[in-house]
């Protein structure tokens, strides 16, 4: 069993985590050509991009062969001996992007919980230096925006991610993080100034665009490549976005 470090096959194979060299150290430390008489080995076809079947066989005397996409059609492979064009197709349907929701979420909790004080510390900065008040009130705000912008994120990107706009992730989160922001201030109008409404605004949106580019490594939209580029993109933007909400949220109490 080759080691992926927790990483999905896929996203593994193009770390180079699950590769012909790993296969081919795996082989060798199990001692399969003692077990076996055969010298084939059937392998994820999602891993095809990371292992070289001409390498692996240099490297451990077996040969390597796809099987299909989903576990569960093995047996269909097995009984054919080989892939239709249904085993090779790789889908990504509202119940499989629904799937991945819950797990995005769960591993948001001890973030959001490290977040929650943060905000609670930063929204009592006040001309009276600091204000459990306004920390409560504030804080409160804040909480509930970020909790918005991981609907936006996490929930609504990829449940609506076909029709979207643009292609990268972060671009789709933007989109879904803007809508959400404004639906959001429209909710609490009353409650903050100006200033404070820009830095909400700004504070959803990126949150919402960061936290969609996590699903660029679960799904077919995209390439190792494609990812690359977009972190490049999107990263710059989105600090120079969050620092300038951060300043401008604690700057809020100052300003009449």
């Amino acid at each position: 069993m080759v080691d992926t470090r927790g990483i999905n096959v896929w996203c593994a194979a193009g770390k180079k985590t699950f590769s012909a060299e790993e296969v081919a150290y795996q082989v060798k430390s199990a001692k399969l050509d003692q077990v076996v008489a055969h010298r084939e080995l059937l392998l994820p076809q999602l891993a095809a991009s990371g292992v070289a079947a001409r390498e692996l066989k240099k490297l451990c005397g077996f040969r390597g062969r796809f099987g299909p996409i989903a576990a569960a059609m093995l047996p269909e492979f097995l009984k054919n001996g080989k892939a239709d064009e249904r085993m090779r197709t790789v889908t990504f349907s509202l119940t499989e992007r629904a799937a991945l929701i819950p797990l995005e979420i769960c591993m948001l909790w001890k973030r959001l919980l490290a977040a929650a004080i943060v905000l609670f510390v930063l929204s009592g900065i006040s001309p009276q230096i600091f204000s459990l008040e306004a920390a409560r009130s504030r804080g409160l705000i804040l909480l509930l925006a970020t909790l918005g912008a991981i609907t936006a994120g996490a929930v609504l990107t990829p449940l609506l991610l076909p029709w979207i706009p643009f292609r990268q992730f972060w671009l789709k989160g933007t989109v879904t993080g803007s809508i959400t922001a404004m639906l959001f201030l429209l909710g609490i109008q009353p409650a903050v100034n100006g200033p404070e409404k820009l830095a909400i605004f700004l504070f959803i949106t990126t949150c919402a665009a960061y936290l969609a580019m996590n699903f660029t490594g679960s799904t077919p939209f995209t390439s190792l490549s494609g990812v690359e580029k977009e972190l490049r993109r999107g990263l710059p933007v989105q600090i120079g976005a969050a620092a300038l909400a951060l300043l401008i949220w604690l700057a809020g109490p100052f300003i009449p």
